[in-house]
């Protein structure tokens, strides 16, 4: 079933519009605090589209996901009691108690390695602000991680470039697939 090329297909479209850049500082900042979709989604193809400006869309990618973790630290901060009732909805509740505890265990660290990889960095936000993590290692670490993994991204699609977006082309099902299978069997591991 081809899903995944028909998304990829409208993303690259979207990445050549006039306003791609405001859809991408959008996503970033709802995807650190709230948003399921990842904005690495819009930033592969509007490298993969505009080379020359891959490290300024990785810029803006990283500063906007810092300023909407902050965003999810002062919910979490402020409103927790109103959302964990969501949070245990959704079914976060699992991996929210493992944010809780790497923070408890690495704290600045815990903050680093969810913002670099592609775990749920929204319940990280979230959680560093339910546990009053000190604001400036949490942005620092953030804005560190956040960097460096949207960068990578970034650098990747650059240097890749037409042969990038055959080869994602011609893999996006199956890594597509590939990834709902792998989710859905951690979610049952980690139940």
């Amino acid at each position: 079933m081809k899903l995944f090329s028909k998304i990829y297909d409208r993303v690259m479209h979207w990445s050549t519009h006039k306003h791609a850049v405001y859809y991408l500082s959008g996503l970033s900042f709802a995807e650190a605090s709230f948003f399921p979709l990842p904005p690495d989604i819009m930033l592969a193809p509007m490298s993969l589209s505009k080379p020359h400006m891959a490290w300024r869309y990785a810029g803006i990618t990283a500063l906007t996901s810092t300023l909407g973790g902050v965003f999810g630290y002062i919910i979490g901060f402020f409103c927790f009691e109103l959302i964990y009732p969501i949070i245990v909805k959704v079914g976060y509740e699992p991996a929210y108690l493992t944010a809780q505890h790497w923070f408890n265990h690495w704290g600045f660290w815990a903050m680093f390695i969810a913002a670099f990889t592609p775990i749920p960095y929204k319940l990280f936000t979230v959680a560093a602000g339910a546990l009053q993590m000190a604001i400036l290692p949490f942005v620092i670490a953030s804005l560190i991680g956040r960097s460096a993994r949207f960068f990578l991204v970034a650098g990747l699609m650059r240097c890749g470039g037409p042969r990038m977006d055959t080869l994602l082309r011609r893999y996006v099902d199956i890594a597509g697939w590939a990834v709902i299978l792998i989710g859905v069997l951690v979610y049952f591991l980690i139940r």
